[in-house]
């Protein structure tokens, strides 16, 4: 049994030595020093040994393990640094080699045209202001002169929540909340962008979600040569100091009178062709003298208050200024088409 033992181990050694892998190393241990492995097999004839000769074997059984598992522990601490190295051979980087560059994004075109218009306004002491997307019927419709049952209200085909809780179909709902929280004392001067929403169908020209912009002015003794003066400082800033504008009588309910802004054709300069559909003019927003019922229901006296708002849709800004013929370009977010706009 003795020379069994010590046949076993040479055996062993030689095994965990030419071990290539990790598996090979398994099987081994397993074969020599498992439940049912060798050195086991040999360890159950104890039994027919004499009273001197057990703990001789036994002893001798303990050491040829003790030499076996060190001998493994060694060549799995070898295998697996053989494993590390070749492993970091295969996945260097060379750091000389040039790096790929870095794709710089910018500010959507969207926001570029607004920050543009609120840049100026606010050189004209406007303040921004925001307001919630889902707002409520009453100031979405009640507080800017539109009751419920108003034939106006099918101009806007809306998202309804609840009979009370809706999409906003226009920025509007902000001027209304900002004269209440003003509670009837002016002057009220701001400018409202943000997400609108309308039951539409997307086309070239529509989109069911859109961006726009609305301004209001109420003081004393605002007047329609104020508006005038206003739309034609944004119209010029916006497309250039030739451009003219007229103002065509129109119809909101929320403004009385209502107006809508025309620019001057800049491809043909106001001779007639296909961009302008041979007008010579191109409408470009809506305005008008806040309506009295609109001041009245914020907590403004009519009497004494008077006002004009207006309002806008950047992508129809967008598309004018860059000859952009399809809304859907915005919202798509091709890099191809993005990139056309970004500043160097």
């Amino acid at each position: 049994m003795k020379e069994r033992l010590q046949q076993l181990k040479e055996e062993a050694l030689q095994q965990i030595q030419s071990s290539e892998d990790n598996k090979q190393l398994q099987d081994t241990r397993v074969y020599y020093l498992g439940k049912k492995g060798q050195i086991t097999e040999v360890l159950k004839g104890m039994g027919k040994l004499s009273k001197e000769e057990r703990p001789v074997i036994g002893q001798l059984a303990n050491e040829v393990r003790d030499t076996l598992t060190e001998a493994l522990e060694e060549k799995d601490a070898e295998l697996e640094a053989i494993k590390i190295n070749k492993q970091l051979r295969e996945e260097a980087v060379d750091v000389t080699l040039p790096g790929k560059p870095a794709q710089n994004g910018g500010p959507h075109l969207l926001m570029e045209v607004i920050r543009d218009i609120e840049d100026l306004f606010i050189s004209m002491g406007y303040q921004v202001a925001e307001g919630p997307e889902v707002e409520t019927d009453y100031y979405n419709f009640e507080a800017l002169n539109l009751p419920k049952g108003h034939p106006a209200r099918d101009m806007q085909d809306s998202f309804y929540i609840t009979e009370e809780l809706l999409m906003r179909t226009h920025t509007s709902p902000v001027q209304a909340r900002t004269m209440l929280a003003h509670e009837g004392r002016g002057p009220v001067k701001i400018i409202c962008p943000g997400k609108v929403y309308r039951r539409d169908t997307d086309d070239a020209t529509h989109s069911h979600q859109f961006t726009q912009i609305e301004g209001l002015y109420v003081d004393e003794n605002v007047r329609m040569s104020d508006l005038k003066g206003t739309l034609n400082a944004l119209a010029k800033h916006l497309f250039g100091e030739d451009r003219e504008i007229r103002l065509r009588p129109s119809f909101f309910p929320f403004t009385e009178p209502s107006v809508e802004l025309d620019i001057s054709c800049k491809v043909c300069g106001g001779e007639g062709c296909s961009v302008c559909k041979g007008t010579g003019w191109i409408e470009i927003l809506g305005a008008g003298l806040v309506h009295p019922n609109v001041l009245q229901k914020a907590g403004f006296d009519p009497e004494k208050y008077t006002g004009f708002a207006f309002g806008m849709g950047p992508e129809r800004i967008a598309m004018l200024k860059y000859g952009i013929e399809d809304i859907r370009h915005f919202y798509t977010n091709d890099v191809r088409f993005l990139k056309q706009f970004h500043k160097a």
